[in-house]
């Protein structure tokens, strides 16, 4: 069945999308963020919040949960390209770099495999600080379905 409700928006469907297509963003994770996934996961690592032991390391300042970094790129999927309505099947993300809080990140999206058989498409992310490539990753997902039904 179409969608029912026009309130509800959809991102881009399988055959809308096309290899190529890019989206960026620009993110800091700042102490509000780290401080609610500490919360929310009862994640004590000291290398996030305890500047006595990151001092230790040499290092100046609390380095970003992954997850944080994981959250970010799923959000925008979910929200932007494809949009709403996307499943997130798989992550591969590498880290190449330390991320430390207040780093400004940029966020480089691009689609570069659509594979219509399966209905998914594989974004590859790179993720830069100021000129120094900090991480990347490959994602499947399967864009929004074109046809669902909408429980009232």
């Amino acid at each position: 069945m179409k969608l029912q409700n026009q309130d509800i928006k959809i991102g881009k469907t399988i055959d809308e999308l096309v290899e190529g297509e890019t989206f960026s963003l620009s993110e800091t994770i700042k102490n509000r963020e780290i401080l609610l996934y500490l919360g929310l996961t009862n994640d004590d690592n000291p290398l996030y919040s305890q500047y006595d032991y990151i001092k230790e390391l040499g290092l100046t300042k609390p380095v970003v949960p992954t997850a944080l970094i994981f959250g970010i790129i799923t959000s925008t999927i979910n929200k932007h390209l494809p949009g709403p309505g996307s499943h997130v099947v798989n992550v591969n993300l590498n880290l190449i770099e330390k991320i430390f809080r207040n780093d400004l990140l940029s966020f480089n999206f691009e689609i570069i495999k659509i594979d219509t058989n399966k209905d998914l498409v594989t974004i590859n992310i790179e993720i830069m600080r100021d000129e120094e490539r900090v991480a990347d990753a490959i994602v499947l997902v399967q864009p929004p379905l074109e046809e669902f039904v909408v429980s009232e």
